[in-house]
Formats: C-alpha cells, sequence, structure tokens
C-alpha cells in the first residue's frame, strides 16, 4: 500500500508514466517514446514562463518539494522523491516535483563557454555531473513567488516524515539552510544551498536565468552565488544540520546527503565525471596544479575511478530504496539498463540489489534496528 497521496506521484523511469497535470505531456529531452510509452512524441523544450504557468495552476502548489538534477543524477533524484513519500504521512499536503536541467535552454546555449567560478575562468559543461546547480533558484519563481519550496540534491534521501521541515515556521525568514562542513562553511562561510526552505513571497529578486548568463559575462562569480553569500545575512536562518545530514547516517538523520561525490553509492567503479575545485586557501599549490592538469591534459584526467563507500548503512539504505522501486514499478529495469550503458550508474547494480536487506517498514528509522540492538 502507498503511503497518502502517494500513488498520484510520476517516476519518468516508471512503465506507462504520465506527468500530473493536463497538457502538454513533457517528455525530458534525450528520452525516446519507448522510454516513455507515448507514440510519436518529440523532446519538448520547456522556458521558465511556461513552467511557472504549468505549476502556478496546480492546487497543491502551496508546498512542494523541488529535486534539481541533470541526465546523469536522475537515478538518485527518482529514488529521492520515492523516499520522500515513503517517510511521509502528510503526502497529500504537498507536492514533489523533478527539475531536469535538460527542459531549460539556457543550458544547452551556453555550453563549451567560459564562465566566472571562484575567480577562475571555466568551460561550462552540460555533462557535467552537477551542471544542475544553477536550478537551485528557479523554484520561487516556478511557484510565482508565493507558497513554500523545499529545494533538494539529487542525491539527498528523506529518512522522515519532511512535512515537519516543509511547515514549520521560518520567523520571518526569507531561507533556512545550514552551513557548509570544512574550510568552505569556517573558512569561506559558504551556507549550504543543497537543502533550502525558501519562502517564496520573499525571493521575489531571484532571477537564475540572468544570475546564471551574468556568469559567462563574468559579473558574476559561481561560488558566492551558489553559496548565498549575496544574499542579506538577517534574511537566512538555519535548520537543524539532520535535515541535510552531510554523509553521516545515524538514528537523529532526517535527511541524508552523500555529498562526497567520490563515494556515491551507485556510481562506484564508474570513471570520474565531476570536476574538482581548483582554489585551495589553505594549501594554494594544490590549486596550480589542478589548474595546470586541466590545460594540459584534460577536464577530466587522471581523476580516476569512483570508489566504494566506507558506510554500509548508507549503502544499503540507498539500494533499499531503489529495490522498493523496482518491486514497485517506478523504475524500470530497462531504464536501470540504459543508465548503466550511460556509465550514469554502477554495472553491478542488480547484483547489488539481490544482496541488499529490507528496510524497515515507514515510518521507521532506516536504522531502527540498529538503535534496537544498542538498548
Amino acid at each position: 500500500m502507498h503511503p497518502p497521496g502517494m500513488g498520484s506521484s510520476c517516476f519518468p523511469g516508471s512503465a506507462g508514466c504520465r506527468p500530473l497535470g493536463a497538457n502538454p505531456v513533457i517528455v525530458p529531452i534525450g528520452q525516446d517514446t519507448e522510454a516513455t510509452g507515448i507514440p510519436d512524441s518529440k523532446p519538448l523544450q520547456l522556458t521558465l514562463s511556461i513552467a511557472a504557468h504549468r505549476f502556478r495552476n496546480r492546487d497543491s502548489m502551496n508546498h512542494c518539494v523541488f529535486i534539481h538534477t541533470n541526465h546523469k543524477q536522475m537515478t538518485g533524484a527518482m529514488v529521492g522523491e520515492y523516499a520522500l513519500r515513503r517517510y511521509s504521512v502528510n503526502n497529500d499536503k504537498f507536492d514533489v516535483r523533478i527539475l531536469d536541467s535538460r527542459d531549460y535552454p539556457m543550458f544547452t546555449a551556453r555550453e563549451g563557454q567560459q564562465y566566472l567560478r571562484d575567480g577562475v575562468k571555466r568551460t561550462w559543461l552540460n555533462d557535467d555531473l552537477q551542471s544542475f546547480t544553477p536550478t537551485r533558484f528557479m523554484p520561487p519563481g516556478l511557484m510565482g513567488f508565493q507558497g513554500r519550496a523545499l529545494v533538494i540534491d539529487p542525491d539527498i534521501f528523506a529518512s522522515s516524515d519532511i512535512w515537519e521541515l516543509l511547515n514549520r515556521d521560518m520567523c520571518g525568514k526569507a531561507i533556512l539552510c545550514r552551513m557548509r562542513s570544512g574550510p568552505k562553511g569556517l573558512v569561506d562561510r559558504c551556507f549550504a544551498s543543497s537543502v533550502m526552505l525558501l519562502d517564496c513571497a520573499r525571493l521575489g529578486h531571484w532571477d537564475a536565468e540572468a544570475s546564471f548568463n551574468a556568469m559567462f559575462e563574468f559579473r558574476q562569480d559561481y561560488q558566492p552565488w551558489i553559496c548565498l553569500k549575496e544574499e542579506d545575512r538577517d534574511s537566512i536562518g538555519f535548520f537543524e544540520p539532520e535535515w541535510n545530514d552531510f554523509d553521516k547516517f545515524t538514528p537523529a538523520t532526517r535527511m541524508l546527503h552523500t555529498t562526497r561525490r567520490k563515494t556515491q553509492p551507485w556510481k562506484t567503479g564508474l570513471p570520474t565525471d565531476w570536476r574538482p575545485a581548483e582554489r585551495f586557501r589553505l594549501f594554494p599549490p594544490a590549486a596550480w596544479l589542478m589548474r595546470a592538469r586541466r590545460h594540459l591534459f584534460g577536464e577530466y584526467a587522471f581523476l580516476g575511478n569512483y570508489k566504494s563507500h566506507p558506510d554500509p548503512n548508507q549503502e544499503n539504505f540507498f539500494f533499499g530504496l531503489l529495490k522498493e522501486c523496482l518491486d514497485q514499478g517506478r523504475i524500470s529495469e530497462e531504464f536501470l539498463r540504459r543508465e548503466m550503458v550511460q556509465n550514469h550508474i554502477r554495472h553491478d547494480v542488480f547484483e547489488v540489489l539481490e544482496r541488499v536487506p529490507e528496510l524497515p517498514p515507514a515510518p521507521l528509522h532506516p536504522l531502527i534496528n540498529q538503535v534496537s540492538s544498542a538498548a
């Protein structure tokens, strides 16, 4: 049995999937008609204004979770949507939307162009693992600058009822988030925009497309934008770090963020397809070496492969969710095989699914058995 309201969700990889709402039928760019079951369908490009009109005309859009992604992280996004629904007993009170960067022409228009990132000119590549991140700033506009939006990365998985965060008192703040970990947070004072609770009415100044284009005119630096350093500090508040738990999975975790890209559980063994930073304030020579590597040998040269995740609990949690998606027909075996061919997910995924233990039934926390054993 699905949690309340869960039956209305649509997953791009499921059999016979149709997006929610009326017209038009939206087929993710690059997905073929066999995958969608829609005869003679053509890929569509949504402009932000068209998408906003479509979203605003949905009755359930007062509260919405947006999972932003690109083609490389679609499996994670789909599993993330399922996790949100699995652990909530309030599914009739909020919507969930997957924002696919391929639906926005501004990204393809900038392919191969130079932009400003952390004071360094880099090349924009839509095939990079994290090319979707500017879509973090789209939800207020998509919601007509009204209501509540929660923005999460595609490598974030709820283990509790997201409504407790989505409906909380924001105390007059426009944004609730947490600080980044490590030097980014301690030295640079960078906010983690990977999970943001947004009061959309207070963010009328956000224009994702304008800020994105300004990066290519070298008027906007990606790093302070993505770190929220250009926002009024008094407009930002904090939620508990357990709502964006960086690679730490305990019974207190509300949402697990597998933020160490090198060890994302569904990528083990694949060639690295993300580009590291080229600015290291604590040891500048490291940045010089990374920059020389890129200029001499290419963007991804010598970056190696994804490694196994050091925490089996985190791997079991992800694959336990994926197994349920597969068993319930929310993700198809055919979709996973295409993802394997494109090196979007590890090639032994079906072997892992065969041995992964079942998750405790919702709403019990995935680690409830460990708590019981300790007691």
